[in-house]
């Protein structure tokens, strides 16, 4: 599975607010995103965050630090838009009332993996209640809420992007559960769509909000979904005079379809967005189509992404970024990388842009301890979010920023210029 990965840029100091485009065609438009900021209590980056964890960050986000300082970055850059793409908290547990928390290990009541199905435990006490999956999933909702809510007040819209730790339950062998679809919705849904708030914002309406399928056990969604997605995957229109720029996202993880994008619904968005005259197309999900490698010595990054899951499926949605040369913004792998992807040698390349490092512990683990080197030691280590400016005319100026884990200056790392 060929790819043609992008060189590094030189490494450029900017001030934070120093995005410059370079068409001659004006800007109309600038929108960041970033994903992966949950916290992970067991698994935390030492070097990012110290030797131990202070109270509040014992309880609520290790990375609150690198988050806070990638958004106030964000609006320094004036992004009209921000879209996270996924694991804003560390959820993983089933979000049902009346479960407290699942143990977390390979078998639940001596069954292993995806066909555990436990018991259910009505909670007796108020700790059982306050201990249980759903409200740990609820607080730190409001504790990722909490921190986007500055940049809502301060011009950039928030467009959230469903991940695996929302949407899944790891005791369950990491599958998604309707219950966490219905929390993600509950907690996320007023910001699909706030109409109001979006015109205030950006000085103009949406345009073509688009809810994703809604599927059932009888009746599935050409995806073959069988739940709501309607606040999990959708799309709009953002239109400057006659210029029509389709946003996307997809939920990568939904029950019954974990790992998989639906293709076949994004298919049919696209078509729609193309025949109402839409001429740049951005589509985010949390899974990268390809999986990033950054191993740099022989030594094989394991599958991640869509292509952990079936190289078929991965292919079917991809062959839709190619087909309307649309950029696909994603996380889930804790670090950076902007390259060029294709299915195979015969087929047209299209940008991924891997932005899942803002906050969550690293992927590339220190060299010491992994035995490795990195692919790209100057930011595989780097906390990062890209910029993106369009034109009237249809082109964009794509940016990746970041900054080191010793929280040094910000850094371009790519500028990248798609007609």
């Amino acid at each position: 599975m060929p790819r043609h990965a992008l060189p590094a840029a030189a490494a450029l100091l900017l001030a934070a607010t120093a995005v410059f485009a370079q068409s001659t065609s004006p800007v109309v438009l600038t929108f960041s995103t970033v994903g992966d900021s949950r916290q992970d209590p067991q698994g935390y980056d030492q070097v990012s965050v110290g030797p131990q964890l202070s109270g509040q960050d014992a309880i609520w986000l290790q990375n609150t630090k690198a988050f806070a300082r990638i958004l106030r970055t964000i609006q320094a850059q004036k992004a009209n838009m921000l879209f996270f793409n996924g694991d804003m908290i560390h959820a993983y547990g089933w979000a049902a009332y009346g479960y407290t928390s699942l143990p977390d290990s390979s078998k639940i009541n001596g069954v292993s993996g995806a066909s555990a199905v436990p018991t259910p435990i009505a909670p007796a006490t108020t700790a059982d209640i306050v201990g249980s999956d759903l409200m740990a999933t609820y607080r730190q909702y409001a504790y990722w809420r909490g921190m986007v809510s500055t940049v809502m007040e301060t011009g950039t819209y928030v467009w959230p992007v469903p991940g695996n730790h929302e949407t899944q339950v790891k005791a369950l062998g990491k599958k998604a559960k309707v219950e966490n679809e219905q929390a993600w919705a509950a907690n996320m849904g007023d910001l699909i769509f706030d109409t109001a708030r979006y015109q205030a914002l950006l000085g103009l309406p949406i345009s073509n909000a688009t809810l994703g399928p809604v599927g059932s056990t009888s009746t599935p969604t050409a995806d073959g979904l069988t739940t709501d997605q309607s606040k999990l995957s959708y799309s709009f229109d953002h239109k400057v005079g006659t210029s029509i720029f389709h946003f996307a996202v997809v939920n990568t993880d939904a029950v019954g379809a974990d790992g998989k994008a639906p293709a076949a619904w994004l298919a049919n968005d696209l078509l729609n967005a193309k025949a109402r005259g839409a001429t740049k197309f951005f589509v985010f999900g949390h899974k990268p189509a390809f999986t990033y490698d950054y191993k740099s010595d022989g030594v094989t990054t394991p599958a991640a992404g869509l292509d952990a899951t079936s190289v078929t499926a991965r292919n079917a949605f991809w062959d839709v970024i190619t087909a309307y040369q649309a950029i696909y913004f994603c996380g889930h792998e804790h670090i950076y990388n902007i390259s060029q992807w294709q299915k195979d040698v015969n087929s047209p390349t299209a940008y991924q842009v891997l932005v899942g490092a803002g906050g969550s512990p690293f992927d590339d683990k220190l060299s010491a301890l992994q035995g490795h080197t990195s692919t790209r030691p100057a930011t595989d280590r780097s906390y990062s979010w890209a910029t993106v400016k369009v034109h009237a005319d249809g082109s964009v100026d794509l940016y990746g920023f970041g900054f080191d884990e010793k929280f040094g200056p910000t850094t371009m790392f790519d500028h990248i210029y798609i007609p």
